[in-house]
C-alpha cells in the first residue's frame, strides 16, 4: 500500500464513533446509575463532533483508501452527516425511554450500528461490506430487545432469524461474486466479470442485492420492520426505521454501478422497488396500531428510495436524487415518530381521539409530517419524489413511475386515518393509559422537526437541485 491507500486521517469520523462507543461501554461499567446521564451527553457531544468532521470533506474530490477498499466521496459524506445527526435526534427523543442502569450499553449498541452504516455507505470492497453488514445488524437484535417484554422478546427472535438467512444469503452471494470476478474490490471486480458467465453473474448479484434489502427493510427482506417498529419502543423504532436504511441504500446504488451490462441489474431492482411501495402500503391499510403502521410506511419509503437506484448511470440527476430524498426522508421520520413519542400512552389510532383539541401544535407537526410522507407540496419529501420520479422517468422506467404514482394515492388513505384521528372528540367512557410527563419525550423536539419538515423542501428547490 501506498501512503495515500494508508490515509487514516480520512477515517475520522468512524474512529470517532468506534472510540465514543468504547469509551461509553467502560465508563458506564464504573460510573454508579445516577452518574449514568453523563454518558449520554457524552454520546451526544461525540456525535456531533463526528458530523462536524465529515462536514469538512464537503466538496473535496472522492478519494480511494486502503486499496480502493473504501471510498470518501459525497455519498459518504451524506452518510456521515445524516447518520450520526439522526442518531442524535433518536436519543433525544428517547431519553426517557433509553435512559435506565443500563444506559450506556444502549448508547454503545446505538453508536455500533451507526458506525455499520456508515461503513456499508461507504465501503467500495465486498468483504468491507459484509463487515460493515455485521456490524449494524448485531446491535440491533439487542436494541429490539430493549424494553424486555413478551412482544419484543418475539420480535428480537424474528429479526435475528431474519438477518441470519439474509445475512447467510449476502455471504452467498459475495463468495461468487470474488470468485467470478477474482477480487472483492469494486473496481477490479468490475472488469473482472465482465467474461464471467451470465447466469452465475445474475445468481451472485440477486443473493447480494436481497441481503441488502434486509438492512433497508424493503421486500423480500421486510418481514421484521412491522414486528420490531410495533415492539421495540419508539425511540427504537424511529432508529431502525431511519439510519440503516441509509447505509444499504448508498451500498445499492454502488452495487448497480458495478454490474456488467451482461445482467440487467437496474431491471431486479426496479422490481424490488415496485413490490416495496406496493406492499407496504397495501399492509399499512389495515393497520390500527400506530408505530406497526408506520413501520408499513417505511416499507413502502424504501420503494420509492430504490427508484433513483435502479437508473444509477442512466439519468444524471439519479445520485442526487437519492441523497435528496435520504435527507429529506430522515428528518420527516424522525418528525413523526418525535410526536409518537411525546404522546405516549396512545398505541392505536383509536387512542389519538382527542390530541387535536389537547396538544395543537404536536398534531399540527403530525399532519406536516404525515402529509410529507405522502409527497404533499412543498412539504420536503414531495421535493424528494419530486426528484425520484424525474431521475426514473429521465432512466426510461416510465412505467415504475406510474407504479409509485398509484402508490402515493394509496398511501393517502392510511396517512389520513393518522391525521384525522386526532380530530376525533375523545371517548370518556374509554379508559386511556395515564403516562407521567417525565416518560414522554419532549414535545419541542417534535415541533422543530416539523418545521424543519416544512421548510425543507423549497430550501432544496432553492438550492437548485431540481
Amino acid at each position: 500500500m501506498t501512503p495515500m491507500d494508508m490515509d487514516y486521517p480520512a477515517l475520522l469520523p468512524e474512529v470517532i464513533l468506534l472510540a465514543t462507543a468504547v469509551i461509553t461501554l467502560l465508563a458506564g461499567s464504573f460510573l454508579p446509575s445516577r452518574r449514568q446521564v453523563l454518558t449520554r451527553w457524552f454520546t451526544l457531544g461525540a456525535l456531533l463532533v463526528s458530523a462536524g468532521s465529515a462536514w469538512g470533506a464537503v466538496g473535496r474530490p472522492p478519494t480511494e483508501i486502503f486499496s480502493a477498499t473504501y471510498t470518501v466521496d459525497g455519498s459518504t459524506t451524506a452518510i456521515r452527516l445524516i447518520a450520526p445527526l439522526a442518531t442524535a435526534v433518536v436519543i433525544l427523543i428517547g431519553r426517557n425511554f433509553l435512559g435506565s442502569a443500563r444506559e450506556s450499553e444502549t448508547y454503545s449498541l446505538l453508536l455500533l450500528a451507526t458506525l455499520g452504516t456508515v461503513i456499508v455507505g461507504g465501503a467500495t470492497d465486498l468483504l468491507v461490506l459484509v463487515s460493515g453488514f455485521l456490524l449494524a445488524s448485531i446491535p440491533l437484535y439487542a436494541l429490539v430487545g430493549l424494553s424486555r417484554t413478551a412482544h419484543a422478546a418475539e420480535a428480537t427472535l424474528k429479526t435475528y432469524l431474519m438477518g441470519a438467512l439474509f445475512g447467510v444469503l449476502l455471504l452467498a452471494g459475495i463468495t461468487l461474486l470474488t470468485a467470478l470476478g477474482g477480487s472483492s474490490s469494486y473496481p477490479t471486480l468490475a472488469r473482472g466479470l465482465d467474461g464471467a458467465p451470465a447466469g452465475a453473474v445474475a445468481a451472485g448479484f440477486v443473493a447480494v442485492v436481497v441481503g441488502l434489502l434486509f438492512k433497508a427493510g424493503g421486500v423480500p427482506g421486510h418481514f421484521w420492520v412491522p414486528d420490531a417498529s410495533q415492539a421495540s419502543g419508539t425511540a427504537v423504532a424511529a432508529f431502525l426505521t431511519t439510519v440503516p436504511k441509509v447505509g444499504a441504500l448508498i451500498a445499492l446504488a454502488r452495487l448497480v454501478g458495478v454490474a456488467p451490462t451482461s445482467i440487467d441489474l437496474p431491471l431486479l431492482v426496479a422490481a424490488f422497488a415496485a413490490l416495496s411501495m406496493t406492499v407496504g402500503n397495501l399492509a399499512a391499510l389495515a393497520q390500527k396500531n400506530v408505530l406497526r403502521l408506520l413501520g408499513w410506511s417505511t416499507v413502502s419509503q424504501v420503494g420509492y428510495l430504490m427508484m433513483p437506484v435502479a437508473v444509477i448511470g442512466l439519468a444524471d440527476g439519479a445520485s442526487a436524487a437519492l441523497l435528496a430524498y435520504l435527507v429529506l426522508y430522515t428528518v420527516t421520520n424522525l418528525a413523526v415518530f418525535a410526536v409518537v413519542a411525546a404522546l405516549p400512552g396512545r398505541p392505536t389510532l383509536a387512542d389519538w381521539a382527542g390530541v387535536a383539541t389537547a396538544h395543537p401544535w404536536l398534531t399540527a407537526a403530525m399532519i406536516v409530517g404525515a402529509l410529507s410522507l405522502v409527497g404533499t407540496p412543498p412539504t420536503a419529501v414531495f421535493v424528494g419524489k419530486l426528484l425520484v420520479f424525474t431521475a426514473a422517468w429521465d432512466g426510461g422506467l416510465a412505467v415504475l413511475v406510474v407504479i409509485a404514482a398509484a402508490n402515493t394515492v394509496v398511501s393517502l388513505l392510511y396517512y389520513l386515518r393518522l391525521i384525522m384521528g386526532a380530530f376525533r372528540g375523545a371517548d370518556t367512557g374509554t379508559a386511556r393509559t395515564v403516562v407521567g410527563r417525565t416518560e414522554a419525550a419532549s414535545p419541542a423536539i417534535a415541533v422543530v422537526l416539523g418545521i424543519t419538515v416544512l421548510v425543507a423542501g423549497p430550501l432544496v428547490l432553492a438550492a437548485g437541485l431540481l
